[in-house]
């Protein structure tokens, strides 16, 4: 067993608000974003002692609201809309009328023009005009009878299916935003398994006769949304868990899991130290293996500081006068632009913006942690985001107010020829830690949306509280479980070197 610092505390269980004391060990929760929160609440509401311990100074993970000025920033625009009736009646359970449900409105901005998304058939006959609308479709039916071929990239996969002209307006240049890589050297497999249920005549029916029960899941038409942002829900998470006599610390990073016999014996975070009964943990798996003493082989370290990542920054921009465009969010397919995606704080959630007067947009700029674009100084990424705005022919620059950045690391797992291998040595190894149980997006690599992330949470609540044995890899928001074990596609070819994966591990800082 490690020794503790002179200033450190141990931990049993936390002390109850209401002056009674939680018998036994706690079950310690590492990270308070949606999954590590909603295990939490449930086993606080079963009255069992729980600590949640987050490393940010704010809950909510990848989902939390920024606030600035009274300006509420939702990074990356979290809908809550999900198949799993269990998570939709949590949801529900924790805002109750705080939970809105909001129209879906989101556009693909080309060529200086907003084109509805789900396709409309006279929006698109109006906005592409009869010599684009034929240069399409003669695209289309050149695909259509052209022998397919060796599929290999995510260019040819599409063009195949939709036709080239296709392909270039509305598929090429937001891939390449998303992924920083060209959309030749984007996998075909990967494109098969992400843009499955969509086809050239799916989107068309669509077009014309909309999306009766919205069987296809890339045209969802309303979600709920809380009033003041996704955070709301996870801060009210938080004061329910204390409200039953649990505890969750924030600033408060995990620094050591202390192993012993197969199983987790202490969590050292700061001064604090924990005896767990069990552990939850979302920590990113690069984390939890280099924060495991005694340190896993070096193999295993190796593993884990090769899972990779891709980031992205939101440059929230405030502007004199009305809001830019009704859009919950459009996308941007001009290629002489970096920007991505912009959202319209205010089509979330008129609670969003606190004053009437101003508009409040969030451009999103997808990115590698330690890159040109994220170590760029915040005054120069805000003279970027406003100079594209004006270049977009959005809003003049002189309409710019101020605006804040908010960067977002570990936000999208990256799926490569190796990262399967590479996870599945390091699940091997944490199958052998008794009483640790990993869930979320970053606790399984896996690019996960938060309903997804709160269903794994709820599996190892079960496992802990009634005795199961569900397999929290298996876990999938749709269906409750994969019936076929199928592995999630990675759309790299040659995944890039990032600057991330050359800085120092947790346990080598």
């Amino acid at each position: 067993m490690s020794q503790l610092p002179p200033t450190a505390r141990r931990f049993s269980a936390p002390s109850r608000q209401n002056g009674a004391h939680a018998k036994g060990d706690p079950v310690v929760v590492l990270g308070g974003g949606p999954a590590g929160l909603t295990a939490g609440y449930l086993l606080a509401k079963k009255g069992m002692p729980v600590v949640v311990l987050e490393a940010h100074e704010k809950v909510g993970g990848l989902a939390m609201t920024e606030e600035r000025d009274g300006f509420r920033f939702d990074l990356g625009g979290h809908r809550f809309f999900t198949k799993s009736k269990e998570v939709d009646d949590l949801w529900h359970e924790v805002l109750d009328d705080e939970f809105l449900l909001r129209p879906r409105m989101s556009r693909i901005y080309w060529n200086g023009r907003f084109l509805d998304y789900p396709l409309r058939g006279p929006d698109v006959i109006k906005k592409l005009g009869p010599v684009e609308l034929t240069r399409a479709f003669l695209s289309y039916l050149a695909a259509a009878v052209r022998p397919k071929g060796t599929e290999e990239s995510f260019e040819e996969w599409v063009s195949n299916r939709f036709g080239k002209r296709l392909f270039d307006l509305f598929f090429k240049s937001y891939t390449e935003k998303v992924w920083g890589v060209p959309t030749t050297e984007i996998r075909a497999e990967w494109a098969a398994q992400r843009i499955k249920g969509l086809s050239f005549f799916s989107a068309a029916k669509a077009a014309f006769f909309g999306n009766r029960g919205n069987k296809v899941k890339s045209l969802i038409s309303e979600f709920h949304y809380p009033r003041y942002g996704p955070g709301q829900m996870w801060e009210a998470m938080t004061e329910e868990i204390r409200r039953h006599g649990g505890e969750v610390r924030t600033g408060t990073p995990v620094e050591r899991l202390v192993m012993e016999n197969g199983e987790i014996k202490e969590v050292q975070a700061g001064e604090d130290t924990f005896t767990p009964r069990h552990v939850i943990s979302s920590l990113p798996l690069r984390t939890t293996v280099n924060i495991t003493r005694p340190l896993p082989p070096p193999k295993l370290r190796e593993a884990a500081r090769g899972l990779r990542y891709r980031d992205f920054l939101t440059v929230a921009l405030v502007l004199d006068g009305e809001d830019l465009f009704p859009d919950n969010w459009i996308y941007i397919h001009e290629p002489g632009v970096q920007v991505g995606r912009i959202q319209n704080y205010r089509s979330w959630s008129p609670w969003m913006v606190p004053d009437e007067s101003k508009a409040c947009v969030g451009l999103e700029y997808f990115c590698f942690e330690g890159d040109e674009l994220w170590t760029m100084s915040d005054d120069a990424l805000v003279e970027l985001a406003a100079g594209e705005l004006d270049q977009l022919g959005l809003a003049p620059r002189e309409k710019v107010e101020r605006g804040y950045v908010v960067r977002v690391p570990k936000a999208y797992p990256m799926y490569d020829k190796d990262y399967g291998e590479r996870v599945s040595a390091i699940r091997s190894w944490l199958d052998g830690i008794g009483n640790l149980q990993q869930v979320g997006r970053n606790g399984l690599h896996r690019y996960n949306n938060s309903d997804h992330s709160m269903l794994t949470a709820m599996r190892a609540v079960d496992n802990i509280t009634r005795g199961t044995s569900h397999d929290i890899w298996a876990v999938n928001a749709e269906s409750v479980y994969h019936e076929e074990d199928v592995a999630d596609e990675h759309p790299y070819r040659e995944a890039p070197e990032t600057p991330a994966m050359q800085q120092p591990v947790a346990s080598e800082t």
